[in-house]
Order: structure tokens, then sequence, then C-alpha cells
């Protein structure tokens, strides 16, 4: 290898490395403030008090928090003009201002923020998709300048909070589409098996991932779907409803940077499944990241509605739930495109007197009967730091007696006096 080809494979080799560094780990903690509200105390593993939540975690080496984002939480119970009504949740509760204060949080606890914007007043996810009740009336057109100007809108304001987010959700597992209208309506769902709808859904898509790049430019956009079992799912048989999603994406030509999935082992079946799930993403979306924006597993009480059990790989126990975790993590790390993993709901924790924060949740990482934090906390940290499976690369770092300067292209070049990347002594030397 002559020498100019040898700096630049080495600057090239560095660079990767560089780019690829960087893994995410953390959880969706929207509810911590209610937790704190409350008087809830959390303890290390070992029953030390925890004054900090987020700063403990990045103490342990969690690097990145995602937070979801309701447009009126308050609509969610009650509607006057219409026939429907669901069951109130003190769980949807975050609307903007809780959202710039948590995020602020964050931030300046020096952790990335994914905001998980949901376009709806309560939950999104494959079964409901509601539109916002002071939505309800816009058709499409309308409701897409809608989705433009609320995205940019809350991306400006938490800005200006100091609440600027790294990643950005647009939608929340929207496999079936999303903003179907209302539940007494005609719904303009998004089925694999058909066509129609998606046009609009492109369209919605495209209001809110151009929001993003204009108001944020240095976010990553991601796109979140849950279809990654063959065996829970029955139209995803062969992968054919998650890779239909993206193919779609692709011929909508939606600007994205990141594939977000949901995997829980409760619902979506065995480890396996979901590392299929990885390849064929890697196979046919090489330039994406793909992140795990939501997963868990119980320490204790299967989850209601769970479908599937591996109790004997992983039983409900503190220790079960700790090689779930290192399980997945392992699995992760055979993927070179996966650099982000988020454990949903951690910091649920029924040790407190309010009802309303102790009524369902079994797979946080808080253990509910003592307060404390379960192995797999730390567990989880670690993914940040774990290896992937990437081959290692063979440089030889002997010095040499070149004095060149070398461009991108491998030409020789005097010390450099225009803006630019160049090679100098196996060193990567920028001119601004």
């Amino acid at each position: 290898m002559n020498i100019r080809a040898y700096l630049l494979f080495t600057a090239l080799a560095l660079s990767l490395c560089t780019a690829r560094a960087q893994k995410l780990a953390g959880g969706d903690i929207s509810m911590l403030p209610r937790y704190e509200q409350a008087g809830v105390t959390y303890y290390t593993h070992d029953g030390q008090s925890i004054s900090d939540l987020i700063a403990y975690s990045k103490q342990v080496g969690m690097n990145a928090m995602r937070v979801r984002l309701f447009v009126n939480p308050k609509q969610q119970t009650t509607s006057s003009s219409a026939p429907y009504t669901w069951s109130a949740d003190d769980n949807v509760c975050q609307d903007l201002a809780w959202v710039k204060a948590l995020g602020k949080r964050i931030k300046d606890a020096g952790m990335k923020l994914m905001l998980d914007i949901h376009y709806s007043d309560t939950w999104a996810d494959p079964a409901k998709q509601w539109t916002p009740e002071a939505w309800k009336d816009l058709d499409d057109a309308a409701l897409a300048e809608k989705v433009y100007s609320y995205t940019a809108d809350a991306l400006k304001q938490l800005k200006d909070a100091g609440a600027e987010p790294d990643l950005v959700q647009t939608g929340n597992e929207i496999s079936y589409g999303m903003l179907w209208g209302r539940p007494d309506g005609s719904l303009q769902q998004c089925w694999p098996s058909s066509t129609a709808n998606w046009d609009r859904l492109a369209n919605l898509l495209k209001q809110a991932t151009k929001a993003v790049r204009e108001t944020c430019p240095l976010a990553k956009i991601i796109l979140h779907v849950e279809r990654v079992s063959i065996s829970q799912q029955n139209d995803n048989k062969e992968y054919k409803a998650l890779t239909n999603f993206f193919s779609k994406m692709n011929t909508y030509a939606i600007d994205y940077d990141v594939i977000g999935l949901s995997y829980y082992p409760y619902f979506h079946g065995a480890l396996s499944e979901l590392d299929g799930a990885i390849t064929k993403l890697e196979a046919g979306w090489p330039n994406k990241e793909i992140m795990v924006v939501e997963t868990g597993y119980p320490y204790a009480w299967a989850v209601p509605g769970t479908t599937y059990e591996d109790t004997k790989t992983w039983p409900y126990s503190d220790e079960g739930q700790k090689l779930f975790t290192d399980d997945l993590i392992a699995m992760l790390n055979k993927h070179s495109k996966v650099d982000g993993l988020f454990w949903w709901w951690p910091e649920y924790n029924a040790k407190t007197n309010s009802a309303s924060l102790s009524n369902w949740y079994n797979a946080p990482l808080f253990d509910s009967r003592t307060g404390r934090a379960t192995s797999a906390f730390t567990a989880l940290a670690k993914y940040a730091t774990s290896s992937t499976a990437i081959r290692q690369l063979s440089v030889n770092t002997s010095k040499t007696t070149d004095d060149s300067y070398y461009d991108l292209s491998g030409r020789s070049v005097s010390q450099p006096k225009d803006s630019g990347v160049y090679i100098h002594h196996q060193k990567k030397i920028i001119v601004r």
C-alpha cells in the first residue's frame, strides 16, 4: 500500500470508529416528576438513597433519556361534542411544559434527549392513533399543515427552554399510520395489505420531518414501529408488515435517520424474532441506524396481557430480568447498525401511597417492594460502552518520514491554507 492510500485508509478508519463509537443507553422516564412529587424514594441496588435519579443514571453509565409529548393531555378523558369517552389515565400528563422542564434536567445532566411526539392527546400505539381533539375537524391538507406548525413550535420552545432534543420520533409506534381520526368516525389506518391512506401518512410525515430538519437540524429523526414478531403478529409473517412499512417510506422518500423498534418479549416472542427483524432491516436499509426505543421485562410478576413466556430462560426475578438484559445486549451487539437501547418506564416505583402511581406495570428497573434498583439497571447502562461485532481494523502505526499533507483525494498539497480536512503524519487535520 502506498503512503497516500495508507494515510487515507487510516483516517477513514479512525473516522468510522469515531462515528460509531457512541451507543445510547437509557430509558423513557416520562413519569419521573410525578413520582418525585409523590415523595417516592429511589435506592441503589445496595440500598443507598438516590437523591437525583437522572444524575445517578448518568453516574452508572447511561447517556440518554426519552420523554413522550402529548398535544393536550387534559383532553384525554372528556369531549363535549362526541359520544365516546375513555377512562382517566394519570400517566398521560406530558404536555409541552412538562417536557420542557424534564428535558432541561436531562440535558443539564449531560445526557442526550429523545423526544417521542405522540401527535395525540392520549396514548398512540398500533391499537389507537386518535387525532387530538383540537384538530379533529381539519381536512387532510390542513392537518398536515398543523403537524408542521405544531412540531416546529414545540421544538422551538424546547430549544428556548434549554431542552433541545438530540433525537425526535415523529410519531409513536406508527406501523399502521397516525392521526387516524376520532374513535366514532371513519378511521384512516394504513394496513400492510392495503394501499389506502399511505399517501396521507406520507404527507403527514413529510411535514413532521420538515419541521424537525428546519428547527433542530442536528437532531436525528426516528420512525418508530413495533412489527418485530413473526409468531405473535399475524400480519408480520416473514416480517412482511415491517418491511412493507419501510419500503413505503422509500417509495415516498421520507426523510429520516433511525429505525426505532419496540420489543417486549412478553408481547413479541423470543429474542430470535427481534434478531431476525434487525437482520432484515440491516439488509434492506443499510444506510439507516437502528435503535430499540422501547423494551422491558418483569422482575417479579407477569405483565398483564402477556402472550409469550420464557421463564425457563428468564425467570420472573431480579436475576432473570438481568439475564434478559444481558442476552438482549449480546444479541444487539452482533449488529453493527444498532446503536441505541431504551427501557420503557424504568422509573416506575409503586413504593408510594399514591394509588394512581401503583396500578399495573411489572417491568421497571426498580423493585416496588423495596424501592431498590434491580440488577438490570446497571446491566442496561453497560450497553453504552459495549462493543459491537464490527471487524477490528489492523493499522500499521509505525512512524513515517513523509512530511507531506494530503487532501481526501490522496493528492499531496503544500501546508494547507484553504478550509478542509487533510491528512498529516497519519492524523486528521481540520483547517477552518
